[in-house]
């Protein structure tokens, strides 16, 4: 079976993205999110680390703008 990865994003009220969904249906939480991507399951995204301890998930740099996180559906 291949590597999943995320279709879909569910935002707050900012707009921020709080969970994914993954091409096989699940929906993951933001920080169970970066638990998979840390583990390899997920694909097309990493994990950045900022020096503050800020750690968010952004898309592999592909020079395609129809699958950055922010420009999936909603569910």
């Amino acid at each position: 079976m291949g590597k999943e990865h995320f279709v879909a994003v569910r935002k707050d009220e900012n707009g921020k993205i709080q969970m994914f969904q993954t091409n096989s249906g699940r929906e993951l939480s933001y920080s169970d999110a970066i638990r998979e991507v840390d583990n390899e399951t997920i694909e097309g995204v990493n994990v950045v680390r900022e020096e503050d301890g800020e750690t968010y998930i952004r898309s592999n740099p592909d020079n395609r703008r129809d699958n950055n996180l922010d420009g999936l559906p909603i569910f």
